[in-house]
């Protein structure tokens, strides 16, 4: 049985992290959120000692440590600008560190981290859960097995609405959450990555707070994808069953399949790690790259735009 602390467990996605820690048969002994809205873990680890206050977490662990209990993993579930300074901790602390997408905001961080990395004999761990689903690794068996020189044409769309709440949230500070395409993009940009080879082109042609838009090239494909938490970029059919959230992606006109098999994803994740299978650095470094560029390119009015981008 590992010994693990898990940050930000107030978060939206800190119930997946808890269950897959309950599920793999692991023990959780301190958490830390400066929410205390964390009934939660009432429902997995009621004995965990929790902390409002990073310091106090902080001496907590050490002195669990100086006592002979050792932490074993650090799972980070915070807002993405201070995945950094957490993974670090971790590290500090003698632990592995297990951190949610994006695993960073910048590419040197990444590089950094390599540096602590090694210094420190730990591992750095990141969720990269659509590796993990069954259609997406079908996708990618099919393509590794067809023509090496086909270049397929993709369109990726997600419109997940958010209320007004995103913008009063760290969510609505590009300088916290990285932007649209970094905050619910990046694991696409993962998928695509892992799927159809590195990145050739990435232009943008539509950047605001609440939506997103552009084109990439990989090896083995032409990516037009568009992102929003607006919900007035539903499609009508979508509104008239009163859904808040359409995904879709389509290889060659051809739909993918994967509305549904996200439940244990993080479980599997967790799974993976603790046999030393999970994604670390190297992994999550091309996501991040592309983000980084889409964030900081300049916009392009002309070019392979997908349909639900109008230029001016």
């Amino acid at each position: 049985m590992k010994n693990f602390a898990l940050i930000g467990a107030a978060g939206y996605i800190a119930p997946r992290h808890l269950k897959a820690i309950k599920d793999t048969n692991n023990n959780l002994i301190a958490a830390l959120d400066k929410f205390d809205s964390v009934g939660i873990m009432d429902s997995y680890f009621p004995n965990a000692d929790f902390f409002v206050e990073f310091e106090r977490f902080d001496r907590h662990i050490e002195k669990l440590k100086r006592k002979g209990t050792m932490l074993d993993y650090v799972s980070i579930c915070t807002p993405n600008y201070l995945h950094d300074s957490h993974i670090r901790m971790a590290l500090r602390s003698g632990a592995d560190a297990i951190c949610e997408k994006p695993l960073v905001l910048n590419p040197w961080n990444v590089d950094a981290l390599a540096d602590i990395e090694k210094e420190s004999g730990q591992k750095i761990y990141t969720i990269l859960q659509l590796r993990l689903h069954p259609s997406i690794i079908a996708l990618k068996q099919k393509i590794a097995n067809g023509p090496k020189d086909k270049v397929y044409d993709v369109d990726l769309t997600y419109i997940t609405s958010r209320g007004n709440w995103y913008d009063i949230s760290w969510k609505g500070e590009e300088a916290k959450s990285g932007g649209i395409a970094t905050n619910i993009g990046v694991h696409f940009y993962d998928m695509l990555s892992w799927i159809f080879g590195k990145v050739t082109a990435n232009q943008v042609h539509l950047r605001e707070k609440n939506k997103a838009a552009g084109y990439l090239e990989f090896n083995q494909a032409r990516v037009r994808w568009f992102l929003s938490i607006d919900e007035n970029d539903l499609p009508k059919v979508i509104r008239k069953k009163n859904q808040r959230t359409y995904r879709s992606i389509t290889v060659n006109n051809e739909e993918l399949e994967f509305s549904t098999g996200f439940t244990e994803l993080h479980t599997q994740s967790y799974q993976e790690i603790l046999k030393g299978n999970g994604f670390g650095l190297l992994d999550a470094k091309q996501s991040i790259n592309i983000v980084h560029n889409i964030r900081n390119s300049d916009i392009i009015p002309i070019g392979e735009k997908h349909p639900f981008v109008k230029f001016k």
